[in-house]
């Protein structure tokens, strides 16, 4: 993992308080994402509302870029994270089901989601370089799919190695937009002197 991007003898508390955010919301976003994953495997009795306070995920991190990008540009990330959410629990669902051929058009589906995603980040904020977040955002995809092959197979002690590195990788890209943010909008970070 790489090293945090704060590593300066000085921060802001406004970007401590967005650095802390935006690495809740991508906790949360696996976290959430986990147990949705382990509710449709196991078909759980509570799958619907542990799927909708997944989704309600994409919300909160479309939130946390609206004071900075408005209103507009903070519902349509919501919106893209949210038919990344969704297509991970219908993929999920097919795997389940045993269904090859929806799995292998949800995955296209998950992957095109995710190059649109680095995509649009790359298009609002000029520090995130659009090549390096889809890597990320494709490492996470296969990392999530390949946890939720292991739940199906039952293979719990696998599924929680993954799911280590499918943290990291989340905390890293919670970096990687927060420092963005910062480099883009530094008069929204008062620094007290050093």
């Amino acid at each position: 993992m790489k090293k945090p991007w704060f590593n300066d003898s000085c921060i802001s508390e406004q970007e401590v308080r967005l650095s802390n955010a935006m690495r809740l919301v991508w906790e949360q976003h696996v976290y959430w994402t986990r147990m949705t994953i382990n509710s449709i495997a196991f078909s759980l009795p509570d799958v619907g509302a542990v799927t909708a306070r997944l989704l309600q995920n994409a919300t909160d991190m479309g939130n946390l870029l609206e004071p900075f990008y408005g209103n507009r540009i903070a519902a349509k990330f919501s919106s893209l994270i949210r038919e990344h959410l969704v297509i991970t629990a219908e993929l999920v669902e097919a795997a389940k089901a045993g269904n090859q051929k929806a799995v292998a058009a949800l995955k296209r589906r998950a992957f095109a989601n995710g190059e649109e995603n680095a995509e649009f980040l790359s298009r609002i904020n000029p520090f995130i370089s659009r090549d390096e977040f889809q890597e990320m955002f494709f490492e996470h995809l296969e990392l999530t799919i390949k946890e939720a092959v292991f739940i199906l197979q039952n293979n719990f002690k696998s599924s929680i190695a993954v799911f280590d590195k499918i943290e990291a990788e989340a905390l890293q890209m919670a970096d990687t937009i927060t420092n963005a943010i910062v480099k883009q909008f530094p008069r929204k970070f008062q620094y007290k002197s050093c």
